[in-house]
């Protein structure tokens, strides 16, 4: 967004709610977010009842944005500062905001992309693994300290990483099989744990394609290379709060050439599963 259309947009408290307002609310047309009926009363304090099932709620009810209360203006700076890749002390010091009110904020973000991840991948595809965490002297895949990473990318598509308590080969073949569909090409490195993807109908990178020219991960070690530099900044992650950098980390790459604020505001303003 243009920095002259963002001003205008945060001019005003209100200018910045009906943004997002309109965002949960298409042309502002209000449905019970329990029910769905559009059958709704109006009440003395700008909430709405349902005339269906008697919920109450607000605009912003059962929302990822509701989950802090902060100004709207400000939700909005500090995504734009978060689509900047600004550190939440920086972010803090812009907004005006605490520090731990602006990592409370990043974090309902990274949540909210989080829930937004899951698209199926087809096709061919690359799956080296790589390593996360907060030691970055400790190297290998049996370093102590460290969170396994399992990635796969879509060739001239997207990449998904997911986190792994172990690299194990039952956990590779579980999260190959809920992101690849069966008959897939899935181009590996020669860690022998890839060969469980074998018996789910996989193929690997045998001898006939990679005589073809096939058979190369410099992509997806594309994407790691554009992780780390990121992460790096962070001066360690912590591996309860790494899955959520790290999917974070996948949305960058996957939206890279396009501009992130208004993905962000729309993520911000969905429902969250089961909050309603």
């Amino acid at each position: 967004m243009p920095p002259k259309s963002f001003e205008r947009l945060i001019k005003s408290e209100e200018s910045a709610k009906k943004f997002l307002t309109n965002l949960c609310w298409k042309n502002y047309r209000r449905r019970c977010i329990r029910c769905g009926s559009y059958e709704l009363y109006k009440l003395k304090d700008k909430t709405f009842r349902c005339k269906r099932c008697y919920y109450d709620f607000h605009d912003f009810t059962g929302r990822w944005l509701n989950l802090l209360h902060i100004p709207y203006r400000d939700w909005l700076r500090v995504v734009r500062y978060f689509e900047q890749e600004l550190s939440p002390h920086k972010i803090a010091q812009q907004v005006g905001l605490s520090y731990p009110t602006v990592h409370k904020a990043v974090t309902v973000l990274r949540r909210a992309i989080v829930a937004q991840q899951g698209e199926l991948l087809v096709r061919e595809g690359e799956a080296p693994e790589a390593y996360g965490g907060r030691k970055p002297q400790a190297r290998g895949r049996e370093a102590a300290g460290k969170v396994e990473v399992f990635g796969i990318l879509e060739r001239d598509g997207l990449v998904q990483v997911e986190g792994l308590r172990n690299l194990r080969a039952e956990m590779v073949l579980n999260l190959a099989v809920k992101k690849v569909r069966c008959g897939s090409i899935v181009y590996t490195d020669r860690y022998d744990i890839y060969d469980s993807l074998m018996f789910y109908g996989y193929r690997q990178d045998q001898k006939k394609i990679i005589a073809s020219g096939k058979v190369y991960i410099d992509r997806i070690e594309g994407f790691w290379s554009f992780a780390k530099e990121r992460l790096i900044k962070h001066h360690g992650v912590s591996k309860d709060k790494f899955p959520l950098y790290l999917k974070e980390m996948e949305f960058r790459y996957n939206h890279r050439k396009e501009p992130l604020f208004p993905l962000l505001c729309q993520y911000l303003a969905r429902l969250i599963p089961g909050r309603y």
